[in-house]
């Protein structure tokens, strides 16, 4: 008997010894060696590119490097180059550092002995000038543990990321894409899941994009690309606008040239003088700056508005929304209430008497303007099948105390990430009625990622939109499907706005 019970217990911690065992998994550049914790794996800082630095400094990603033996995927890589605040604190992306032009590393979270698991690839927010993949409230283990593959992106930002200049134009090779590096970056990303992630045990061929506010534009810049046809089979996009009228080349290498001149170099700059500029003059933009594609041709051939008008968008599941007050960005974007009554015709105000104040008005035609109504044409402009949703729900600590659920506020609800918020979770404390909004949203995601449809759980069905009905998922203190939700002032919007983005006739 004694024997006996000393072989159970043997076995017990060679079980519990290969349990614990760091996971080894061979991607095409070299074997990689990761972390478990429990069913979760996790293999962090990959490099999916080669460093874009020096003579790849305004290149399309070129391949990553291979290595020998076993690289350690343990940490981080560096995020891309941004404006970072001193004293360590989360700069408007999140991000606090440390940065690094050599910074195109991707992260995996991945349930132990997947097989054939659906997979998500998140384009993190920031206005493509702030933010990384690496953020607490990306971590993907609640992903993980519904079965789902999480993958994070870093990828090139503000002027290193979004950069044109009749010099690059010129020297580019016949077909290169051109301004968009970032979103070049993005792609090459999507590129590496569908070579790599079947290594992860994930399904190649079931692979939902999804991003927030920059990251969700950045999706929708990829359903419009040819370059990004088929790597991709849906898509969620997070108060991601969609509208704009086309940015041309010339616009484009005009404030490149401003910025390059800015950073120190010659107004006639040639390439080699460009890519010797210092990344501590290029990494702090104004708010002047566009950072976004430019059809150039090659990456875009129309842009987004007119993708989707055409219907050549790409025909994938769509879920797409925006958050109840929007606004919150207009501080951020140094925006004043009577900035924003000031460029919006009369028109257009006249449908908004409800709000009393200038302030609230402001607020609401922003709101509007900028995510709201342009994600309910998106829909409706949508080739494959769409969901639309507003996310108004506020925290119980904080409900009646703000004006409405904050840009990037529902993040940690699609993720379940509050327990790895770090600094930006500081002081919450969540209810049970929070906890079980959590369990709603993030089961949405789980479920289209799975199948393609939002199955909720605990909550009515999620109708696809359709203009007719025009009805979309609201996501309160009572959440479910909603028709003809602010159904005048989008339609006032859409009669303001569409005829300034050039659209087919």
């Amino acid at each position: 008997m004694k024997r006996f019970i000393t072989g159970i217990c043997a076995a017990a911690m060679l079980a519990g010894a290969a349990s614990a065992q760091s996971p080894k998994v061979t991607v095409d550049s070299g074997a990689l060696v990761g972390i478990a914790d429990g069913k979760v794996l996790s293999f962090k800082g990959v490099p999916y590119a080669a460093a874009p630095v020096g003579p790849l400094r305004w290149e399309p990603p070129a391949k990553a490097p291979t290595w020998r033996g076993e690289r350690k995927a343990d940490g981080y890589g560096p995020v891309c180059p941004q404006p970072i605040n001193a004293e360590g604190s989360p700069n408007l992306g999140g991000a606090s550092g440390p940065t690094g032009e050599d910074c195109l590393f991707l992260n995996v979270w991945a349930p132990r002995g997947a097989r054939h698991a659906p997979v998500m690839v998140w384009l993190h927010g920031g206005g493509n000038t702030e933010g990384a993949g690496s953020l607490g409230a990306y971590d993907g283990s609640a992903f993980v543990r519904d079965g789902v593959i999480l993958v994070t992106v870093n990828y090139r930002l503000g002027a290193l990321g979004f950069f044109a200049h009749p010099a690059l134009t010129r020297a580019a090779h016949p077909g290169d894409p051109l301004v968009g590096y970032g979103n070049m970056d993005q792609i090459a990303a999507l590129r590496w899941v569908r070579r790599n992630i079947a290594a992860f045990g994930g399904d190649p061929a079931n692979v939902t994009l999804f991003g927030e506010s920059a990251g969700g534009i950045d999706t929708l810049i990829l359903m419009a690309s040819p370059l990004a046809k088929g790597l991709f089979a849906k898509a969620i996009v997070e108060s991601g606008a969609g509208w704009a009228p086309p940015k041309t080349m010339a616009k484009a290498e005009s404030q490149g040239q401003r910025i390059a001149v800015k950073a120190g170099a010659p107004a006639d700059a040639s390439v080699e003088q460009l890519r010797a500029l210092p990344v501590s003059a290029l990494a702090n933009g104004d708010e002047n700056d566009d950072f976004g594609p430019a059809v150039d041709g090659r990456l875009l051939t129309e842009s987004v508005s007119q993708a989707f008008a055409a219907g050549h968008a790409a025909n994938v599941p769509l879920v797409i929304g925006a958050n109840s007050y929007e606004a919150s960005l207009m501080t951020s974007m140094k925006l004043s209430p009577t900035a924003v009554l000031g460029f919006t015709p009369a028109s257009l105000k006249s449908v908004y008497g409800e709000e009393t104040t200038d302030s609230a008005k402001a607020a609401a035609i922003f709101t509007d303007y900028f995510m709201g109504a342009p994600g309910r044409w998106i829909a409706s402009q949508a080739t494959g099948p769409a969901y639309l949703y507003h996310f108004a729900y506020v925290l119980d600590m904080q409900r009646g105390k703000v004006p409405g659920a904050g840009h990037d506020t529902e993040i940690p609800f699609v993720f379940d990430s509050w327990s790895t918020l770090g600094a930006l979770g500081a002081g919450l404390t969540l209810s049970d009625g929070d906890k079980a909004m959590t369990r709603l949203v993030h089961s949405c995601w789980v479920a289209f990622a799975r199948s393609g449809v939002p199955k909720c759980e605990g909550a009515a069905p999620w109708p696809l939109y359709r203009a007719d009905t025009d009805t979309l998922m609201d996501f309160d203190v009572s959440p479910g499907p909603r028709t003809h939700f602010r159904k005048t002032q989008y339609d006032a919007q859409e009669a303001a706005v569409l005829p300034t983005l050039s659209l087919p006739k």
